[in-house]
């Protein structure tokens, strides 16, 4: 299933959306050889793509992306806020700190270099399986604004483009989404706007992503965790 948005009023959602189309990296040493990134030329989301990213009633949660404002955290009770959220048994994953004006954030700890859009994979699922993964929900903890970013298509669209001989013994990667984008297929990818206080629950399992402050002047710090939220959990911003 592509990218689905639960929104009950499109104007809240296309004033902190825009798209672009995305491309491959080569020889910037700050990311890997092959990364995708968005093109940098974002559009104002049109009615008509607000109305195709629109969420039937009848999506599966762990397919869905929700815009929410989650509970305030105070001082030392990020691990336990779970407990106020839906999900008593939510992972909490820790935080991460990103620097002004970053096209995408998510960085490879090995060297260091960004690795771009991509698939998470904490629960190892396989093709037939990629759709019903925990999401993850994100705070952003400030002090400055961000985007998540993410892509329009799904992991089990790509992982049947790319291997359409033997998907289904497949597990969907980033890497499936590299050569199908260096194969010259076109992936959209919308960014939504998420200030201080405010966060998303998402399938970054199931679809392309990454973080992204672009064009903010100052640093921002999201907190993450894994679980299963049914739809509407949490307040809805959008």
């Amino acid at each position: 299933m592509p990218l689905r948005v639960a929104f009950t009023d499109q104007g809240a959602l296309r004033e902190r959306c825009d798209f672009a189309a995305v491309r491959t990296v080569s020889g910037d040493p700050a990311l890997e050889d092959g990364a995708v990134v968005p093109s940098g030329q974002w559009q104002p989301l049109s009615e008509a793509a607000a109305q195709g990213l629109a969420a039937p009633p009848w999506t599966p949660p762990s397919t869905l992306v929700e815009i929410v404002r989650p509970p305030a955290p105070t001082a030392g009770n990020l691990e336990d806020l779970a407990q106020q959220m839906g999900d008593e048994q939510a992972q909490y994953l820790g935080q991460a700190l990103a620097k002004p004006d970053m096209l995408t954030t998510t960085d490879n700890y090995q060297d260091g270099r960004r690795i771009g859009l991509h698939l998470d994979n904490w629960d190892k699922l396989h093709y037939g399986e990629k759709a019903t993964g925990r999401r993850r929900l994100a705070l952003n903890l400030g002090p400055g604004s961000r985007y998540i970013l993410l892509g329009t298509l799904d992991a089990q669209a790509v992982c049947r483009a790319v291997h359409p001989e033997d998907y289904e013994y497949r597990y969907p990667s980033t890497d499936d989404y590299r050569a199908h984008v260096a194969a010259g297929q076109p992936i959209r990818c919308v960014r939504i706007r998420l200030a201080p206080g405010e966060g998303y629950i998402a399938p970054t399992e199931y679809l392309l992503h990454d973080g992204s402050t672009e064009d903010q002047d100052q640093p921002s710090v999201m907190a993450f965790w894994l679980g299963h939220w049914q739809r509407g959990t949490l307040p809805s911003l959008i």
